[in-house]
């Protein structure tokens, strides 16, 4: 049996950080800046609107357009998903994050014009195209990833995707403090500074080799997919790794990319689909966005000052940052199931708590305080299961083929459901208050017993092996032929791949 290794090489580790700091690192830091100059935007939009009109803004008006502004992100991520896996089979998934880049390169300069040029539209537009930079970069970055890591480290890197995002939204916390970019000057500077991740990345994945598992099966380059797994994993270890992909394009037998309307009548994928839709939805209608909404609300009852309020917020982004962190530390030892589930878990008993704690606020000094501690808690069950575990089992549910429809499904539903929540949430919090969270603890449970129902463990196990778990659930139990079939048919194909040539 080969030796078991338990760290990744530097060049593994060097490409995950590499594609993270243009991929999801975007979306954290692009959702988090646009919050500090808040204010300072509705007086550029004000000004702008007399200068060019000769009268007063209408406050409605105003707020329609700060509105489009803040949602219109959502809308470019909802684009930039259902491009995603398109350009990921299209350019290469190293090829994708590249030309990326350009278009976050060009958002950044249409938004820091935005105020010279005195044209609020080019402010829209540049929050637009940054949003479908994320909207890529949320689809194809854990593609690349969960390709290129041996299956024993799979999880740990894959959490790349969330530490790099989490570690976006508190650098864009920093960043948008008065004493760095947060003053009234310098706000058109703070949303064009977008351009400096792009910039990094096209200045460091250059120099790292394109995935090898998309190079062998889907372009069909052995040589080169040999050079990049020598690249990745060392040439005394990258033999395992072959092997591992050659049984996979095997068994794919030449089968072509799906298009992600083909994955719905596609009865080998029904229960994957299904756990992707179910994992997706639950993620964003969690209550995470409920926890924020309420959080200054809480500090505020809790006797912090507003002034001091950003300072604390940053304690909230350092919450989810170290457990992104943890997660990638604990997910190939502890398993995804246990993380996932008692994130889930331990979310339902933070809601019931916060319910109480808000009901009875003003009862008792110290329960502003439970309220507090909650709002932390919840945001490190979240990162520990839901808001790291569940990009990295999307890429492990799927085999080549399916993998790139898999994620414009899932990146579709996400921004989708984030757009909605964002334009009904604050009608959901001023009609059931502070019982809101009841809501998100009857979905935190669902999610959690869907999880332990249907969800294979997928540690140290190949993608063919996961899709094997699935096939009781997709095709029933009276399949036994065709399992056994398959096995011995994989069992003469690992004898050929291991003979001398």
């Amino acid at each position: 049996m080969a030796p078991r290794h338990t760290l990744p090489s530097w060049t593994l580790f060097l490409a995950v950080c590499a594609v993270g700091i243009g991929g999801t690192f975007q979306y954290g830091y692009n959702v988090s800046i646009i919050n500090a100059p808040t204010q300072h935007i509705h007086k550029f939009l004000n000004e702008t609107w007399t200068s060019r009109y000769h009268k007063e803004l209408n406050p409605d008006l105003l707020t329609f357009l700060w509105s489009v502004i803040a949602s219109i992100f959502s809308l470019g991520g909802l684009c930039g998903a259902l491009m995603g896996g398109s350009m990921a089979i299209r350019l290469g998934r190293k090829g994708a994050l590249l030309m990326n880049n350009i278009i976050a390169i060009l958002a950044s300069i249409l938004m820091g014009l935005s105020y010279p040029t005195g044209l609020f539209e080019l402010l829209i537009a540049g929050r637009f195209l940054i949003g479908i930079n994320s909207g890529i970069g949320f689809c194809v970055q854990p593609l690349y990833i969960g390709e290129i890591a041996p299956k024993h480290l799979r999880g740990g890197l894959a959490m790349g995707t969330s530490i790099f995002l989490t570690g976006g939204i508190l650098t864009g916390q920093i960043i948008g403090l008065r004493e760095l970019l947060g003053e009234e000057k310098y706000w058109p500077l703070l949303l064009s500074s977008s351009c400096f991740p792009a910039f990094a990345q096209l200045l460091f994945l250059p120099w790292f080799p394109e995935s090898p598992r998309y190079l062998l099966i889907d372009r069909g380059d052995e040589l080169s997919c040999a050079k990049a797994l020598k690249r990745f994993h060392g040439s005394s270890e990258y033999r395992r790794e072959m092997e591992d992909i050659q049984r996979e394009s095997s068994a794919l037998d030449g089968e072509k990319p799906k298009k992600p309307w083909q994955l719905f009548t596609d009865r080998g994928v029904r229960w994957q689909l299904i756990t992707v839709i179910v994992m997706t939805m639950g993620q964003q209608l969690s209550g995470i966005n409920a926890i924020y909404f309420y959080a200054t609300y809480i500090f505020e009852a809790a006797g912090i000052s507003a002034e001091k309020i950003p300072y604390v917020t940053l304690g909230t982004g350092a919450c989810e940052c170290l457990t992104a962190l943890s997660c990638g530390l604990l997910i190939d030892y502890v398993g995804r199931r246990y993380l996932i589930i008692g994130g889930y878990l331990l979310m339902t008993l933070w809601c019931t708590v916060l319910t109480l704690s808000l009901t009875y606020q003003d009862l008792y000094t110290w329960v502003p305080y439970v309220s507090m501690m909650c709002i932390f808690a919840f945001i490190l069950s979240f990162g520990l299961g839901p808001g790291g575990i569940t990009n990295t089992l999307i890429a492990e549910l799927f085999v080549q083929s399916s993998r790139p429809a898999a994620y414009m499904i899932g990146g579709t539903l996400s921004w989708i459901s984030f757009f909605t929540i964002g334009m009904l949430f604050p009608f959901i919090v001023n009609g059931l208050k502070q019982y809101c969270f009841l809501v998100f603890l009857l979905e935190c449970s669902f999610v959690a017993a869907f999880i332990f129902l249907v969800i294979p463990e997928t540690k140290n196990k190949s993608f063919l092996e996961i899709k094997k778990e699935f096939h009781k659930l997709n095709f029933g139990r009276n399949t036994r032929k065709k399992e056994t079939e398959l096995y011995e048919r994989t069992q003469l194909q690992d004898e050929f791949l291991k003979s001398p040539s």
